[in-house]
């Protein structure tokens, strides 16, 4: 039996042969492991012990990571108003005008047979309950009051919402929970970062047994719209409060970080004494509880509607509210007020100064006398650079003696490039207000009916009807033809549209962010690197030594007008809070905010229109510049902030680093507020480039294949000649440029990429950059006192 031999495959002609794996100029894992020869690097093995824990090791690792967040979560829960700490801050905001918030006081107060309720001079209910070792301060604003409900909301440990199913005219339940006002007081409560929240329906008692349970699930069913998260409790009985007051003081606490990052507090007793040298000025003590970081005396305050301070020192005194009074026996004055130290005193050399400004110096870019060369250079500079306006036959003499009509408008002509091929921004001239849209000025007019009339008809302002109707036309237009403008034909277009210039890609093409920058421009500040600063500011905040949160404290605020503080005492139960700046954060800048319209009114609202902002802790009036919230060193200005839409507004405004909430406000001709949008701080960047955009358009009047005859562009051939080297478009995707002009009456021809058709438009797009306004103005307790009143919606 012979012994056949086994065939071997062999490849033939076609066997596919891949190509080696290129890894270019890092080497290949299979290279590295030869080379290695199963050495094994420090890292890698110290990763591999700790991946590799024994059964009896892990289990010990978890019940260590468990043991810590166990510990941090009672550190918390200890220091929310323990004995050491400051009470839990509730503020009780009732969701109905027409409630009745002393009955819920009555009802929460008498809870607890043992506790202790004591008032504060400002108003503040304290209530300590022994069997919860807590204390708590309750804290009502005036109801109608936006601004004062959201000052009270803002640094409260709980807001606590109120709400009645029970009308009080007559015995039918209500409805709808929530009316105008608790709408508007909910969604800016939730807007500006709402803390720990607790919902109660009170008199739910006075209704049919059978209907209790349907009231109170449609009750949970209203709120979930705006608190999902949120159990809705009875408060009719102290058992109920009992239940509400536990819930208060167990729950978890949300964080805020605009308000975690910054000490505060709640002024619990005031007074005021005028300096000797001055009447008009004088020291304000806040007495109150210090919470969330410590505050410095060499630091800045803010007070809303009074403005910034410095602190002159800071007392210590006694807590006046203690978890129980024999707690106070330890003291001698025990029927006396309490005892009070001194802490801390300013330091004039460590103390932040109040500046805010950049002191402008005209002369400040002369650094030396120039030579007599400099002047010949300058001079002969000036001679080919600079063009004005002037009659035919003027000489150049002449010309030097004829004034600027708008001198910080002007511009230079580049001395390297052609003059037919001169942007059109470097133009110098005045600019010509053809137009009301493209008009720089402001002006506003307001028509108050000083007779109120109970007739419909004769309450309609007539004059602001009109204005809104206009408005809403000009939006349509803008909507329906954005940037498009007319060709003046009175005047050349190149003076018309002097300050424009023409940009072969709007995304790529250079901006310089220093170039003709307005003098407002040398009064703020700048930094460096925003977001760094930003992070080492709150970095260092933390480290600050002084006061420490829980103390009660006396702060003595220097320089205070004596009018502001007898105008806030005239308002009633206005609170009064403090926050402490961060460094730099009283001066001015560009400060940039997001911006979220809210889509409750459809009118649209035009730029640099006067806007009332809640930036924070600060609130202000600004007539701000919109533009699109985009990525890149450019950003195309919005004429309108148009409904279910987001732009970045920017004006000059105090430097707030974020995250910061921001709530915008318009006010009506009757003083009422409307909530139109919402958002936060972006950044404080004066470098922002806001590009506004017009567009000129014409349409052809003869076709030929890639060429055309455009009209109705231009009216005078020098027009022509000064636009040529600015790229055309039409509304079908073509692309071209002008190539000579046709007459003297504004026809020219011009060259595309491809085949015209006689029913495109032709289009040309001019830029320029904008600047806001100095419209910035601080809203003091002056401007509230005749809008204590009116500051609800209707």
């Amino acid at each position: 039996m012979g012994i056949t031999k086994q065939e071997v495959h062999r490849p033939g002609a076609f066997k596919q042969i891949n190509k080696p794996h290129k890894t270019g100029r890092h080497r290949s894992k299979g290279s590295i492991s030869s080379e290695v020869k199963g050495k094994i690097g420090v890292k890698i093995l110290s990763k591999r012990v700790t991946k590799n824990l024994g059964k009896d090791a892990r289990r010990h690792q978890s019940s260590q990571i468990r043991k810590k967040k166990r510990e941090e979560v009672l550190q918390q829960k200890r220091n929310l108003s323990g004995l050491h700490s400051a009470p839990i801050l509730v503020c009780i905001i009732p969701l109905q005008e027409d409630l009745n918030i002393d009955n819920i006081l009555s009802i929460i107060t008498k809870a607890d047979e043992s506790a202790n309720v004591t008032n504060s001079p400002c108003g503040t209910i304290h209530l300590s309950i022994p069997r919860f070792k807590q204390r708590f301060s309750f804290v009502v604003p005036p109801t109608g009051n936006l601004f004062a409900t959201l000052d009270i909301a803002k640094i409260s440990t709980t807001v606590l919402f109120v709400a009645s199913v029970i009308n009080q005219c007559d015995n039918n339940p209500r409805i709808e929970i929530l009316d105008n006002w608790g709408k508007e007081i909910i969604k800016a409560c939730i807007a500006q970062g709402l803390s720990t929240s607790v919902v109660a329906l009170t008199n739910i008692e006075n209704l049919h047994i059978k209907k209790r349970q349907d009231i109170k699930n449609h009750v949970q069913f209203e709120i979930s719209k705006w608190l999902p998260e949120e159990k809705v409790f009875q408060l009719d009985t102290s058992t109920d409060a009992f239940n509400v007051l536990r819930r208060i003081g167990t729950q978890k606490q949300k964080t805020i970080s605009y308000r975690n990052k910054r000490a505060h507090l709640l002024a619990e007793e005031i007074k005021f004494k005028s300096n000797e040298d001055s009447t008009e000025l004088g020291i304000l003590m806040i007495s109150g509880y210090l919470r969330n970081v410590p505050l410095s005396v060499n630091s800045l305050i803010h007070i809303p509607e009074f403005g910034d301070f410095q602190m002159s020192q800071i007392d210590a005194s006694e807590d006046p509210y203690p978890m129980e009074k024999k707690l106070r026996k330890h003291s001698n004055a025990m029927d006396d007020e309490p005892s009070t130290r001194f802490l801390e005193h300013a330091d004039p050399k460590k103390q932040e100064s109040l500046e805010s400004e950049n002191i402008l110096n005209p002369m400040d870019a002369e650094q030396t006398w120039p030579t007599e060369e400099e002047l010949t250079q300058a001079k002969a500079n000036q001679k080919r650079k600079i063009l004005k306006k002037v009659p035919k036959g003027t000489s150049e003499y002449q010309a030097a003696w004829i004034p600027d009509e708008d001198g910080e408008e002007l511009s230079e002509y580049s001395t390297d490039e052609s003059e037919d091929k001169m942007s059109i921004d470097e133009a110098k001239s005045q600019d010509s207000e053809v137009e009301a849209e493209e008009d720089e000025e402001e002006f506003e007019t307001i028509t108050i009916s000083e007779v109120p009339d109970e007739r419909y008809d004769q309450n309609i302002d007539m004059t602001e009807e009109k204005e809104t109707m206009e408005k809403l036309k000009h939006a349509k237009l803008d909507a329906q033809f954005p940037d498009e403008v007319d060709t003046p034909q009175d005047i050349l277009a190149k003076e018309r549209f002097q300050k424009y210039r023409g940009l072969e890609s709007f995304r790529t093409s250079p901006w310089d962010p220093k170039e003709n920058l307005p003098a407002d421009y040398a009064r703020i500040f700048q930094f460096e690197n925003f977001d760094r600063t930003r992070k080492r500011i709150y970095k260092e905040s933390q480290e600050t030594e002084g006061a420490m949160p829980g103390w009660y404290i006396t702060i003595h605020v220097k320089n205070v007008r004596q009018d502001l503080f007898i105008t806030f005492c005239a308002l009633e139960s206005h609170p009064l809070i403090v926050f402490s700046l961060l460094p730099n954060e009283h001066k001015m800048s560009v400060l940039n905010v997001v911006l979220k319209h809210t889509n409750i009114s459809p009118q649209p609202i035009k730029s640099k229109e006067k806007l009332i902002f809640q930036c924070g802790f600060r609130r202000f009036t600004a007539s701000p510049i919109f533009s699109q919230h985009t990525n890149g060193n450019k950003h195309k200005y919005e004429r309108y902030f148009r409904p279910e839409s987001t732009v970045v507004a920017s004006m000059y405004a105090p430097i707030t680093f974020p995250p910061s909430p921001v709530l915008c406000y318009i006010q009506k001709l009757n003083k009422s507020l409307e909530l139109i949008a919402t958002g936060s701080v972006l950044s404080a960047n004066p470098d922002r480039i806001v590009i506004k955009r017009v567009v000129l358009s014409g349409h052809p009047y003869k076709v030929h294949k890639r060429s055309a005859v455009i009209r109705f562009m231009f009216f005078h051939r020098e027009d022509i000649n000064w636009f040529k080297p600015v790229e055309l478009r039409t509304k079908y995707g073509r692309r071209g440029h002008i190539k000579e002009p046709l007459g003297t009456h504004g026809h020219m021809k011009c060259v595309f990429n491809g085949q015209l058709k006689s029913q495109d438009t032709i289009l040309m797009n001019l830029y320029k950059r904008v600047f806001p306004k100095w419209t910035y103005e601080p809203l003091l307790v002056t401007q509230l006192q005749h809008q204590n009143k009116n500051m609800s919606v209707e």
